[in-house]
């Protein structure tokens, strides 16, 4: 009996929680952590039974309330979205554990309860994008996150929070307005709202200019979400000024569920011979991932500030995932695929980094970061290994997307690409390395020998150094994210 209702677990635990926190909260604030830790364990540890129940060959679907699609709303996991569930609950139960601390020296204490409810709304609206089989309520996810994600990102105190959640309202309002203007031209011409229906009713609408209009509309309100160059003009400030905790599972999975949205819709609702043959998407979608990948990097290069830094190279990062998805080959979608693991850990592991270097010390200037190699050696490791792997140093994941993204490149004739993934990683080794360098081979001013280390809180490290590792553990066993990869591209390209 359980079991059967399993599929819809990963978003009520963190609903349920979202309720229970401030009414709990006030009795203790610790419960407010404890309540939030709970939600996201347990649905980490469902979305993972799901993708074993996917990679059974089975396809998970969950009709709510029992009714039936078209008329009622379908929750389903196939390899796609029980890959991004697993990612997505995952860094949502580790930045959950890693939060306390940081929470309780960001947030005032009478506004944690808050905070842990609209983080689990969060993580509900991400989750429920992702599982998701009717596409107005992919919608409805969409705007709860975003909603979530303006209050979050205001809560960090400064003014430049408040303009920053402020420009990121504007913006999001503006992609959110196109999204559902698409999904009303759909809704139309064929009467429907589930994904899978409109699949088999949109084929003969291919050309209708109302059913052409709605993909544009869809596509374009999608890339301003993913923040794709050069509409991601909201994510630095966003990533800079919002407390930590938030930067760190914003970076580490909003965009990489907006991509999901993209592929979804792209792949699944449409098809691959429209996305490739009848409307020239993918090959605008092509250039602006490669323009994407050098314009990041090179900005990122300008920044005195570690976080925005670390914003600027996120969009940098989001041009692969879109160069992936635009190649038109298994190869080349498993690249992007794959991306979306990867990057989740290595921005994901910096990030957290970044917040126990802020919660220590408070620093956050590039050139105030010299000697904390010395003062914080086992976070700094794991911030060389993240940024190894963003480079794309053989035996850590980011090597491994990198490789198939090459490859992929290749076998779809669109050999420029390879020299600016060569370039675009280069310049992400020039911006990391003044960090490494200022890290390891230049002392603090007026720093005396012999300092005492001053790591962050077992609660904090721990999790980094987790984090950090996986990029190591994907990257040597890559074929365990490849696999799943594989299947799921097979899937969107109609091979199976």
């Amino acid at each position: 009996m359980m079991a059967q209702h399993l599929p819809i677990l990963p978003i009520i635990l963190p609903l349920f929680a979202a309720v229970l926190i401030p009414l709990f909260g006030r009795i203790r604030v610790q419960y407010a952590w404890f309540f939030s830790v709970g939600a996201t364990g347990f649905s980490f540890l469902c979305s993972s039974w799901l993708l074993s129940q996917v990679m059974t060959g089975r396809r998970v679907r969950y009709f709510l309330g029992n009714w039936e699609p078209p008329w009622g709303i379908e929750y389903v996991v196939d390899y796609l979205s029980g890959f991004v569930l697993v990612i997505i609950s995952f860094m949502a139960f580790v930045v959950t554990v890693y939060s306390w601390k940081s929470v309780e020296k960001e947030i005032p204490k009478e506004k944690v309860g808050l905070f842990y409810a609209v983080f689990m709304l969060l993580v509900t609206g991400l989750l429920g994008i992702v599982i998701t089989g009717d596409i107005f309520n992919l919608y409805v996810f969409l705007e709860i996150s975003a909603l979530s994600g303006y209050v979050l990102i205001a809560m960090g105190g400064k003014r430049e929070a408040l303009m920053a959640s402020y420009n990121y309202l504007i913006l999001g309002t503006i992609g959110a307005t196109f999204i559902l203007l698409g999904i009303g031209y759909l809704y139309m011409v064929t009467g429907s709202l589930n994904m899978a229906d409109l699949a088999t009713l949109l084929p003969p609408l291919y050309e209708n200019k109302v059913v052409l209009t709605g993909f544009a509309f869809l596509v374009v309100g999608l890339c301003i979400k993913v923040a794709l160059f050069p509409f991601h003009i909201w994510l630095p400030n966003a990533y800079t000024y919002a407390p930590s905790v938030v930067g760190t599972f914003m970076a580490a999975t909003a965009t990489k569920v907006s991509a999901y949205a993209l592929v979804r819709i792209m792949f699944t609702v449409f098809s691959p011979g429209f996305d490739f043959k009848m409307v020239p998407v993918t090959e605008i979608l092509f250039y602006l991932g490669m323009a994407a990948m050098l314009v990041g990097p090179v900005l990122a290069i300008s920044q005195t500030d570690i976080r925005r830094m670390l914003a600027y190279s996120s969009v940098g990062q989001i041009g692969y995932i879109v160069l992936g998805i635009s190649l038109g080959n298994q190869t080349g979608m498993v690249g992007g695929l794959v991306h979306l693991l990867n990057h989740a850990l290595m921005k994901g592991g910096l990030f957290l980094v970044v917040g126990a270097i802020i919660y220590k010390t408070g620093i956050t200037q590039i050139s105030e970061l010299k000697g904390m190699g010395k003062r914080m050696p086992l976070s700094m490791a794991a911030f060389t290994v993240s940024a190894l792997s963003m480079i794309g140093v053989p035996l850590t994941v980011g090597f491994v997307s990198k490789w198939y993204l090459g490859v992929g490149a290749l076998q779809a004739g669109k050999w420029i690409a390879l020299p600016i993934i060569l370039l675009s990683s280069l310049l992400t080794a020039v911006y990391f390395w003044r960090i490494i360098e200022n890290v390891y081979f230049k002392g603090a001013q007026g720093q005396e020998s012999g300092r005492q280390r001053e790591e962050g809180p077992p609660g904090m490290v721990v999790p980094t150094l987790g984090v950090a590792s996986l990029c190591l553990v994907f990257g040597v066993f890559a074929f365990i994210p490849v696999s799943i990869a594989e299947l799921a591209a097979q899937m969107l390209l109609g091979k199976t």
